[in-house]
Formats: structure tokens, C-alpha cells, sequence
């Protein structure tokens, strides 16, 4: 079965994503089982990032990611869009402060969260 997400903030819109359920199982349910999610956006360069409560371990983490995908950054319980090149890129691929489950990836342009502000409310829900 394909999950799918949308995530909604005012400044993007609503977003689609679809979640790895092959890559990082654990990730990808822990985060569904959680939904909705309710936080307050914090960027770093490409990268919004926000608490979801969640803690899961490291699962097949990773600290290069591509364009578009999300994951959950352990340390800090958090869910990463991954929208391009950030204060640890050393290229114009993003990369992640410290290893990421990578669990999804947004179906469409990722882009559209480059409007997304620190503070801005963002809300991930089940899609219907």
C-alpha cells in the first residue's frame, strides 16, 4: 500500500508527498501512526525542519539527501524537507546536519517551499 501526506503551510500551499515504505519502515509508520502533525517551520538554508514528537533511532540514515525527499533527523525528533542546498552542502545537493531517515518524497515541485518562513505554521495530515 502507498501512504501518501499533504503538508500545508500557507506560504506553499498544499503539498503531496509519498512515503518509502520499503526504505525506512519504522520511520515511514512511526511517522504516520502520529498524524496530523501540527509545528512551526524553522529553515535552515533549504532545509525546513520542525519537532514532531516522534523518536525513532537511526534507520539506513543518511546525510546526503536528494532534492525533494523528507526524512526525520534523530537527534532532534524532527521531520526535514530537503529542498536544496544548506549550510552543510558542499555541492547543490542538500545534506543533512547529522544522518536522516529518509522516509518520502514530495510528488511535485519541491521548490514551492522556498516561501516558507521561520515560524510559519505547517500542518502534515494523512491525505484522504
Amino acid at each position: 500500500m502507498v501512504r501518501k501526506i499533504l503538508i500545508k503551510s500557507s506560504a506553499a500551499g498544499e503539498v503531496a508527498a509519498e512515503l518509502y515504505e520499503e526504505k525506512n519502515p519504522k520511520t515511514a509508520s512511526a511517522i504516520w501512526n502520529a498524524l496530523p502533525i501540527e509545528a512551526r517551520a524553522n529553515r535552515w538554508g533549504e532545509e525546513i525542519y520542525f519537532s514532531t514528537g516522534v523518536k525513532v533511532s537511526e534507520e539506513n540514515a543518511q546525510e546526503t539527501v536528494q532534492v525533494g525527499e523528507i526524512g526525520y533527523w534523530p537527534p532532534g525528533n524532527a521531520f526535514c524537507i530537503f529542498f536544496g542546498r544548506t549550510p552543510a552542502s558542499t555541492n547543490d545537493q542538500p545534506r543533512a546536519a547529522s544522518p536522516v531517515n529518509v522516509f518520502g518524497k514530495i510528488l511535485g515541485d519541491p521548490f514551492v517551499f522556498r516561501k516558507v518562513r521561520d515560524g510559519e505554521r505547517i500542518v502534515i495530515d494523512k491525505a484522504k
